[in-house]
């Protein structure tokens, strides 16, 4: 496994981290990708720290909390060896949020008892309209007084969209930044997020680098997914966009052959230098095997890179006719 220094925050993080939105479940009514095993998300969060996996990114509004409860509990005793990332702001799926000073701290502290530490090493606000940010900056103050108090170690925005990273980059300081960003949504490159982050020292988390697990070839389709997995959600025009994606990068990069579609996917994130990790979501300890070894295969070539960027074009597959061709 290999590590980037995550911007200015003082981290240094696994180029390959744990998305952890899928370890809350179900709980409390929330969507994710369904019902959960705790055992084996206990498992696969053990497997991944044997493989180097340092950085685990959660959100109090995983399962409502227990997507941290559960890696509080994987790593008691370990916890000199983790980096975990938390967010706050989101209260409910009908997409309220409130990021207000008092908000913020008291999540924070009931993030931390979740995890059983007494300090955060990365709090995020999750998915903020940066205009408020801009408009109150109390709430970035909030963050970096928690800071000097020692309840966080670095502090960051998980943002709604790349234009809104470009928006508040201009004008606001911020260690990190969490973005979409994959073969099938590659914005963040093609609006200049990725540059201007590298340029400004900003470290770059790519979430969803899997594209919600379509761009593995493995979901064709989503009505046999349980009621709670939110892929149900999505237009039935939404996911052959995705699969069409999925094999027009696939026949791209010449998969399948030595890496799976899903270590092809990660290595693609991995070749931008301004990207310091990618997290993939996982639920076992299978998966996490797969995804850690993309950081041993290295990045894309150039000439792979080439393609993919000439492939996506200036679009992305969430817009327009499905694509059959470059």
């Amino acid at each position: 496994m290999k590590y980037r220094q995550l911007g200015g925050t003082g981290l240094s993080v696994s180029e390959i981290g744990f998305g952890a939105w899928g370890l809350g479940g179900d709980k409390g009514g929330s969507r994710a990708y369904g019902p959960v095993d705790d055992a084996e998300s206990s498992r696969a969060l053990r497997r991944a720290l044997d493989l180097g996996v340092n950085f685990f990114d959660t959100s109090d509004f995983y399962g409502f909390g227990h997507s941290e409860e559960i890696i509080g509990r994987a790593f008691r005793g370990d916890r000199d060896r983790v980096i975990i990332a938390s967010k706050a702001g989101m209260l409910d799926a009908e997409g309220r949020q409130d990021f207000s000073p008092a908000r913020l701290r008291s999540s924070l502290e009931a993030t931390l008892r979740r995890l059983g530490t007494d300090r955060l090493d990365l709090y995020q606000l999750h998915s903020p309209p940066v205009g408020l940010l801009l408009e109150k900056p109390e709430i970035l103050g909030t963050l970096r007084d928690l800071a000097r108090e020692g309840k966080i170690r670095a502090c960051g925005v998980s943002l709604r969209s790349p234009d809104e990273g470009l928006k508040l980059l201009g004008a606001a300081v911020t260690g990190c930044v969490q973005v979409n960003f994959n073969l099938a949504d590659q914005r963040a490159r093609v609006n200049g997020l990725l540059d201007l982050c590298r340029s400004k020292g900003t470290g770059v988390i790519a979430r969803t680098p899997l594209c919600f697990g379509f761009l593995t070839g493995l979901y064709t389709e989503t009505s046999s997914l349980p009621g709670s997995d939110h892929r149900r959600r999505w237009s039935p025009a939404q996911v052959e966009r995705w699969n069409q994606a999925a094999g027009l990068f696939a026949a791209a990069l010449g998969l399948p052959g030595a890496q799976t579609p899903a270590q092809a996917a990660l290595r693609f994130c991995l070749s931008y230098p301004g990207i310091t990790s990618s997290i993939p979501g996982m639920l076992t300890a299978a998966q996490v095997e797969e995804n850690a070894a993309a950081s041993g295969l290295g990045p894309l070539t150039d000439e792979a890179l080439i393609k993919v960027q000439e492939l996506y074009g200036n679009g992305d597959f969430m817009e327009g006719p499905v694509r059959t061709g470059p």
